[in-house]
């Protein structure tokens, strides 16, 4: 029987719900994920609750406020020029409170989200935390490979 440990290969159906229990993620109803742990795929508070699970294990378990995906950080509160916006992105392109806008990272090689929590007349305020952060998650996982 396989364990998980650090740096495995995995196979694995998983339910992630946020603190009023609407599914972020579910795999269950469709195809399996495969992941590497220590890769970033999972939070390293996920992470650490797998290890030591056996091929085969079904399990739940809970994830305090802030475990997770971190607390709340006052500083992922930036605000953005609406110039830079459309320089940036499509310069015809209407922003709107709720809407996610991928930036792109220094190097150009990845980005990032952040959600627009209010727009004034120049600039828009963006929320750069995760979204669960500073909330309790409960993650469901069934254990499928490990290799």
């Amino acid at each position: 029987m396989n364990l998980i440990q650090a740096g495995s290969f995995l196979t694995l159906h998983y339910r992630l719900s946020g603190p009023d229990g609407t599914d972020v993620i579910n795999t269950f109803d469709d195809k399996p994920a495969t992941l590497s742990l220590g890769t970033g795929e999972l939070s390293p508070a996920i992470e650490a609750r797998l290890i030591g699970l056996a091929e085969g294990t079904r399990t739940q378990f809970e994830l305090a406020a802030g475990e997770a995906f971190g607390e709340r950080n006052a500083e992922m509160m930036q605000r953005v020029k609406l110039s830079l916006l459309r320089q940036l992105g499509d310069p015809d392109e209407e922003y709107h409170v709720g809407d996610v806008v991928q930036f792109p990272t220094p190097d150009g090689q990845a980005s990032y989200a952040g959600l627009i929590r209010e727009i004034g007349e120049d600039s828009a305020l963006f929320d750069f935390n995760h979204p669960l952060a500073g909330q309790p998650v409960s993650f469901e996982v069934q254990v499928i490979g490990v290799l």
